[in-house]
């Protein structure tokens, strides 16, 4: 594993933007693995901001507070307005935000502005809902940890339904802005034996998929489906999960793709398995990446930042005042 320290740095969120890993809310400094580090001048401490996404051009950029109910919308680090979310148990799970860029090329941008399960899918550009329909009753599952596929086509969510228990749910954009009803209710649901606790899309039409070890079991009389502990590949096209493994390590809240055959895992430190046999290839022990097995994580106080380039694969964790960037050995 290729490794670079950046040490006694100061940092509120961490997010890349190309080559380079920006901090908006913190003068929007730039961090670049070889140490050098840049300052755009903007700043925006004045609020407890945590957390940062980037559109995947870098335009624009949402800074906001985990488990909190507030952000800002960014371009070109410049203020375009401030967001919001429901109260509801915001401060328990991760806030829910993502873009997407639609084939007419407008970004959106996809959040709950209104209530905890009702996702929006938002025109970056002017704040207007696309999705906004009379007849809207969205399902009661709480959307966390959004994601959305290389193609700009397929909505994950990665959240969580009352007693609590962990899920994940799948929606198609285009289908949803057709017909927003569409987003009130996952488009599939994986047939499995346990909760599922995290969640990347390896390719367009494939998931890989993760059972904490502690999650509940649904039904002990399902031994073929995804057990606790285990690891598997959901594909959307025929919603089948196949190649179940029981991985060399515990499978934690964040799992993140790397290519057809590896993905990072943080549980305790950063790993780098195998995902189609479960070996861990790579591990770096001394480097502490908390305990996150959920959505729900209750607080950040012993939660690193981190943030994977969607172009290179790399990770960027950060805590106290270190960054380290990791990167899969060639």
């Amino acid at each position: 594993m290729e490794r670079h320290t950046i040490k006694e740095v100061h940092f509120s969120t961490l997010t890349w933007a190309g080559d380079y890993l920006i901090d908006w809310a913190h003068s929007g400094t730039i961090f670049l693995p070889d140490g050098q580090i840049k300052k755009l001048g903007n700043y925006y401490l004045a609020f407890s901001f945590d957390s940062a996404i980037n559109s995947s051009d870098g335009v624009y950029s949402v800074v906001y507070k985990r488990l909190g109910t507030k952000g800002l919308l960014l371009k070109n680090g410049e203020i375009l307005r401030e967001i919001n979310r429901s109260y509801y148990h915001a401060e328990v799970y991760e806030y829910p935000v993502a873009f997407a860029k639609l084939n007419d090329g407008r970004d959106i941008l996809i959040h709950c502005p209104n209530e905890y399960n009702r996702l929006e899918f938002e025109e970056v550009e002017t704040g207007l809902i696309l999705t906004n329909h009379i007849d809207r009753d969205p399902s009661d599952f709480f959307h966390s940890r959004l994601e959305v596929s290389p193609d700009n086509k397929t909505l994950l969510s990665k959240g969580w339904a009352w007693h609590p228990f962990d899920y994940v749910e799948v929606f198609d954009i285009e289908e949803c802005i057709e017909n927003p009803k569409a987003l009130d209710q996952s488009k599939l649901n994986p047939e499995v034996n346990t909760e599922i606790s995290t969640a990347s899309f390896i390719n367009n039409e494939l998931v890989l998929i993760g059972a904490s070890n502690d999650m509940e079991p649904f039904d002990d009389n399902s031994p073929d489906q995804l057990q606790n502990g285990q690891i598997g590949i959901w594909n959307l096209t025929t919603n089948t999960v196949s190649d179940i493994i029981n991985p060399e390590c515990v499978i934690g809240g964040n799992l993140m793709i790397i290519d057809d055959t590896f993905a990072w895992t943080f549980y305790e430190h950063p790993k780098i398995i195998n995902f189609r046999t479960g070996e861990i290839v790579d591990e770096i022990k001394e480097i502490w990446s908390g305990k996150q097995v959920s959505s729900i994580i209750h607080t950040t106080k012993d939660l690193p930042l981190i943030s994977l380039n969607p172009k290179t694969r790399q990770i960027a964790i950060g805590r106290d005042d270190t960054i380290e960037f990791l990167a899969k050995s060639i």
